[in-house]
C-alpha cells in the first residue's frame, strides 16, 4: 500500500472515530439543578437549542474575564474559531459589521480554540481582522467541548434568559445570520 493510501485510510478512520465520539458525548445532556426556576425556562443545561447554555469564564485578549451563564441584558453569540480556518477567516470581516451594528442587542465573544490552534497565530489573525467583539482564548478546549465543538466556525446563539437557541457549524450568508439575529434580539 503506497503512502497517500496509508494516509487516506488514516484520515477516515480518525473522521469516523471523531463522528463516533460526538455521538457518543451527545447521547445525553448535562444537567444541572435550578434552584428558582422561572416560568417557561429549561431546567436542564446542556449543548442544544432549548437548553441553558453551559457556563464558563474565560481571559480575553485585552486581559478582561468574560463570562456565559444566567439572565444578561443582551443576547450573546459565541464565535469558535481557529486562525487556520478558512472559512473562519471569511467570517471575521461579517462578524465585525453585525458586532458593530447589533451593539445595543448582542454581544459577540469570539473563542479561539488553542488546543486546534497555536495562540501566536490566533494573535495575528485577531489584529490581521482588527476584530472588533472580545476575543478570548479556550487554551485546553474545554469550553469547545462543553458545547460539543467539532468544526470551525461553530456560532452559538444564546437568548437574554441564557437559553441556546440555535448552533450554527460553519458559516451562514450574513443574510441568514442577521434574520436569526433579529429572531433572537426582538423582544
Amino acid at each position: 500500500m503506497n503512502a497517500v493510501k496509508k494516509r487516506n485510510l488514516t484520515v477516515m478512520a480518525l473522521v469516523v472515530f471523531l463522528l463516533i465520539l460526538t455521538v457518543w458525548h451527545n447521547r445525553e445532556p448535562e444537567t444541572a439543578a435550578v434552584f428558582q426556576q422561572q416560568k417557561g425556562l429549561p431546567m436542564r443545561i446542556g449543548p442544544q437549542a432549548g437548553l441553558l447554555a453551559p457556563s464558563f469564564s474565560l481571559k480575553g485578549s485585552n486581559d478582561r474575564v468574560y463570562s456565559i451563564g444566567g439572565t444578561r441584558d443582551k443576547a450573546v453569540m459565541l464565535n469558535f474559531w481557529a486562525s487556520w480556518c478558512d472559512p473562519c477567516q471569511q467570517e471575521a470581516p461579517e462578524l465585525n459589521a453585525i458586532a458593530e451594528q447589533y451593539k445595543d442587542v448582542l454581544d459577540i465573544y469570539g473563542i479561539n480554540v488553542n488546543s486546534y490552534d497555536y495562540k501566536p497565530n490566533a494573535e495575528r489573525f485577531i489584529k490581521k481582522y482588527n476584530l472588533a467583539f472580545p476575543t478570548m482564548f479556550d487554551l485546553k478546549g474545554e469550553v469547545f467541548a462543553k458545547y460539543n465543538g467539532a468544526v470551525f466556525p461553530t456560532n452559538v446563539l444564546i437568548d437574554k434568559n441564557g437559553v441556546i437557541s440555535e448552533i450554527i457549524l460553519g458559516v451562514l450568508s450574513r443574510e441568514e445570520l442577521e434574520k436569526k439575529i433579529i429572531k433572537l434580539t426582538r423582544p
